[in-house]
């Protein structure tokens, strides 16, 4: 099977297992997208929506924001990690997103990049949930499980990571399958734990099962 015909099948049977895709950290506007994802820089997403609502209920705009201490927000999103860098990257955005852009989130990915702490995993992340526009959010689970899976080869770097897939994952698909990489890398292929193959809706296809059984065979 060539990878774009495996990457089609991925996408298919991950559908069926996982109909619903959304990008498990809440919001309602844009802003507040990006204010999370830079939250749940090594933290969990469930911690980062408990966190925000003391956060918003405080600054409960991107004005709000632009206009606090750097402190005033470390204060609060201290439990989320990173405290201090968290907060002068999201008070440095919201401040940039008020004075250059008229207090709202650019669609464009090249001037999203540009925002305080935004890299290309939110841009992308911003793009496609909020814009509706293709995209491909390379975090760890997205990563890790296309590797085992055989849609690329030993490739860590998420830049790298995220220009092959945009080889052979259909642009209106991109989104929604990295959401479900999320959820599948969460409850089946899992990181810390021996990931569960025997519950997996693409053992079959998957490139880790087959190198595992090609070594069972030589034993």
């Amino acid at each position: 099977m060539t990878k774009e015909k495996l990457a089609l099948e991925l996408i298919e049977r991950l559908k069926k297992a996982y109909p619903i895709a959304e990008c498990t950290l809440d919001y309602n506007q844009a802003w507040k997208l990006l204010v999370s994802v830079r939250l749940a820089a090594q933290c969990t997403d469930a911690r980062v929506n408990i966190v925000v609502q003391d956060l918003y209920a405080k600054f409960p705009d991107v004005a709000a924001l632009a206009e606090a201490t750097v402190e005033e927000i470390e204060a609060i999103v201290r439990p989320c990690g990173l405290g201090h860098s968290k907060a002068r990257d999201i008070k440095n955005c919201m401040k940039m997103i008020q004075d250059e852009y008229d207090g709202k989130v650019p669609d464009n990915f090249e001037e999203l990049l540009k925002l305080p702490g935004v890299g290309r995993k939110s841009a992308n992340l911003i793009m496609g949930d909020v814009f509706g526009k293709p995209a491909i959010v390379t975090d760890t689970h997205c990563i890790r499980l296309v590797n085992r899976m055989g849609l690329v080869e030993n490739i860590k770097e998420p830049k790298k990571v995220e220009m092959e897939l945009w080889k052979l994952i259909p642009p209106e698909e991109g989104s929604n399958f990295c959401h479900r990489l999320v959820y599948h890398g969460r409850d089946i292929c899992t990181a810390r734990t021996t990931p569960h193959c025997e519950m997996c809706c693409v053992r079959d296809i998957c490139a880790r099962k087959g190198v595992s059984e090609e070594k069972r065979m030589i034993k």
